[in-house]
């Protein structure tokens, strides 16, 4: 893929998820050189910050000219301070690139080198080691970044062929040289969003498939109880004016079109009606998990749409300090830094994934109960009652992972705690509230993973695989792969994280 200057969120998933090679365009090339050459003239006799004076609160100070370039080693060095888990590397790679991305706009002045070594980086997978703490998401994410342009500086770490090693010894495999600081190399790598972001894509990217996998789980437990078709008309829908509810409902609609389970409520209620009926057999109406998926997944799908068009906004942007304007040959300083956008979307992505995973839970808990859903043994049991236990361990998985999200769906946009020496007095925390949004969807697909098995188990009890739409039959044929019908009692956890793997492949 050829790179010039605006980068979708398909682009990204071409080349983080299935590794497609990048080559940077000559037209970005002249312009990274025109902002180069300018910012390299516009600078001598002027005071720039970050190219000849200190950094934050030490901004006050003068730079000798002789001391310009082990400024920005320093700045790298000092900073290359995170701690924790590193990030994974479909994420590394996904800040690489939006990093890549935000230089190439010509706003940076850095050498081209810089992204010369970005590309070959990401063409051949050496993801350098950053960890999940450090950022305060407000002058960029500066510690996870440092630990990016400390790669590119010949030093720190780097993941290589799924090992662990320094960056010197895979450069000296693969061929590579350092960047040299010319002008503000450091600065420029450091001061952005490009990690937060990074996440946040490959956290949208997920959030998709698990909104797709809970319309296919609810349609398939739809199935499961007879459920009348009312509820995802068109009709019914599109008296609610919301673009989300009325997708999921056009997607349930699709999914469930052959399925020889749904009922027309006319074919039952309208028009078979007997009086002398005091009360119903059969529930006139689903319970809310069951019936309202629409109204649920709507907002989820809706706030997930804008997320993205925020992310790609962001990864499009000029997000350093100062931004150099070649055009108008000036140089204006300012706070495109702050991730104020990315950190609010990550907030909201997390509470509608918790949402979602809430009503996977809650639609477990109603598969599991045979006092409410009249249908199914407790537990989805398919053994001997009292002597087997069929899903009830599962179930406290599915809770307490449940629980746990909705706790961490508190929000990081309004924790600010000022540092810096209050240089720094209102922070947007975003790599945070990214890291945390991407632990809660990863208790999504564990919670779905559960729910999944338990609907392949009732389609078993109920023998209706034959009976299911198309779609609920290639996920019942598909998780029958990884794990059998079952009444006697198994270990369960090597079957939940295959499916896990099954579903994050959907």
């Amino acid at each position: 893929m050829k790179i010039n200057n605006f980068l979708e969120l398909r682009d990204f998933q071409k080349i983080i998820i299935e590794n497609e090679t990048i080559e940077l365009d000559e037209v970005l090339l002249n312009r990274v050189n025109a902002s180069f050459q300018f910012l390299k003239e516009f600078s001598k006799n002027k005071v720039i910050y970050g190219v000849n004076t200190g950094f934050g609160p030490m901004a006050q100070f003068k730079i000798s000219d002789e001391d310009t370039h082990q400024l920005q080693y320093n700045l790298i060095r000092s900073h290359s301070s995170g701690i924790g888990n590193p990030l994974p590397a479909d994420e590394v790679k996904a800040c690489m690139l939006a990093r890549l991305n935000t230089l190439s706009l010509g706003n940076s002045g850095v050498h081209e080198s810089v992204v010369f070594l970005l590309k070959e980086l990401i063409n051949r997978n050496v993801t350098p080691l950053i960890f999940e703490h450090g950022g305060v998401g407000a002058s960029g994410d500066l510690v996870q970044l440092a630990h990016l342009a400390l790669v590119l500086i010949g030093e720190g770490e780097v993941f290589y062929k799924g090992e662990r090693k320094s960056t010197k010894e895979v450069f000296e495999i693969e061929g590579l040289e350092p960047i040299k600081v010319e002008i503000r190399e450091g600065l420029a790598l450091m001061n952005g969003t490009s990690v937060m972001s990074g996440i946040g894509i490959v956290n949208a990217y997920k959030a998709n498939q698990l909104t797709s996998i809970s319309i296919k789980l609810s349609c398939a437990i739809n199935e499961i109880v007879q459920a009348y078709d009312d509820h995802l008309s068109e009709a019914l829908n599109g008296t609610k004016l919301h673009a989300g509810q009325q997708k999921i409902a056009a997607k349930m609609r699709e999914y469930l079109s052959d399925s020889k389970l749904i009922r027309k409520r006319a074919d039952h209620l309208y028009t078979h009606f007997e009086e002398q009926e005091k009360v119903f057999k059969e529930k006139v109406q689903e319970y809310y998990s069951l019936r309202c998926v629409p109204q649920i997944l709507g907002p989820v799908l809706d706030t997930l749409e804008y997320t993205e068009k925020v992310l790609e906004n962001e990864i499009n942007s000029a997000n350093d300090n100062p931004i150099i304007d070649v055009e108008g040959q000036h140089v204006y300083h300012g706070g495109n830094f702050h991730g104020d956008y990315i950190s609010l979307e990550m907030d909201k992505l997390k509470i509608v994934v918790t949402k979602l995973t809430m009503l996977a839970e809650r639609q477990l808990n109603y598969l599991l109960n045979s006092k409410i859903n009249e249908i199914l043994p407790p537990f989805v049991n398919l053994g001997k009652l009292g002597f087997n236990f069929g899903m009830q361990g599962v179930q406290f998985t599915a809770t307490s992972t449940t629980a746990e999200s909705q706790m961490l769906s508190n929000s990081m946009y309004v924790h600010s705690i000022p540092n810096n020496n209050d240089n720094q007095d209102i922070v947007s925390m975003g790599t945070n509230a990214a890291v945390i949004c991407r632990k809660v969807i990863e208790n999504a697909f564990e919670v779905l993973a559960i729910e999944a098995i338990t609907i392949i188990q009732a389609i078993e009890y109920l023998d209706f695989k034959d009976k299911v739409s198309s779609s609920t039959r290639e996920l019942y044929d598909e998780i029958r792969k990884i794990i059998p019908a079952f009444s006697n009692d198994m270990i369960m956890y090597p079957y939940l994280e295959e499916v896990k793997k099954y579903l994050k492949t959907m």
